[in-house]
């Protein structure tokens, strides 16, 4: 099993139930401290890890660590593609460079973990499963998240479109859509506009944390979904609200985030 951004929030969470479920992991990321603690953490556990760090964005390394996934371990059974990014900015706040980095991050981060491990899963023959990371924002358009959530819209749309495409392979894809969860985003995301106030980074934070859903429920629903084969799975309770409203009314989808979205600034 592979886990990209896995020193921290859902993707840590997610390993480390995997490998108490006894699975041996392939495990990724940027935070070189977060990182080496997950994987003594699997190692504790008895199962065998690969840690690496690696830049989802940058195919180069990418190309790289999987390389070296399938030369000690072979191809993965189950793929998550976690490693993501905040941007709180409306579309008028943006710029260009913000547009780069985002999408190299959470659009193109989950294309190369799927580029460089699909085909090695298809050659094998005997099926598997993608899970990649999307969002309620996926779904429930935000005008306080345009560029974010553009790549998560995307990555929804590139799940549904490869769930057909491996189908005949016997490969599940599921695009997991979380919903309000406390993990270090809310802090570390970035952030443009009336966003940059202190105030309302504060505001966003104390909200994530007074709803407490944490990343270790998101883990055993991300489980639980790639059991059942599902195509989206919304998780919190607030995303399939969302995932329902937006469905049966995206009239009253779009004033709904527009008045949370002015609500939070």
């Amino acid at each position: 099993m592979l886990v990209t951004g896995a020193a921290s929030g859902i993707g840590r969470e997610t390993a480390l139930l995997a490998a108490r479920r006894g699975a041996d992991l392939a495990i990724c990321d940027l935070d070189d401290a977060g990182l080496a603690e997950v994987a003594t953490s699997v190692g504790a556990l008895g199962r065998g890890v690969i840690a690496r760090r690696v830049d989802v964005a940058d195919r180069d390394q990418m190309r790289d660590f999987a390389e070296a996934v399938h030369g000690d371990a072979g191809p993965v059974d189950l793929l998550v593609n976690n490693a993501g990014v905040g941007l709180a900015a409306r579309f008028l706040d943006t710029e260009l460079e913000d547009w780069d980095w985002v999408v190299a991050i959470n659009l193109m981060g989950v294309v190369h973990g799927c580029h460089f491990f699909v085909p090695k899963m298809v050659e094998r023959g005997t099926g598997g499963h993608i899970a990649n990371l999307s969002s309620m924002a996926g779904y429930h358009a935000s005008p306080a998240l345009v560029a974010y959530s553009a790549t998560k819209f995307a990555v929804l749309g590139l799940s549904e479109a490869l769930r057909e495409e491996l189908r005949p392979h016997g490969i599940g894809v599921t695009a997991i859509c979380p919903g309000v969860i406390n993990t270090p985003i809310t802090r570390s995301a970035r952030a443009r506009g009336a966003a940059t106030d202190p105030k309302v980074r504060e505001r966003l934070v104390a909200l994530y944390q007074r709803r407490n859903y944490g990343p270790d429920r998101v883990a055993r629903n991300i489980f639980k979904a790639v059991e059942r084969n599902r195509s989206v799975a919304p998780v919190a309770a607030e995303a399939w609200i969302a995932y329902a409203i937006s469905r049966l009314s995206p009239r009253l989808a779009g004033w709904a985030a527009r008045r949370i979205a002015d609500a939070a600034e």
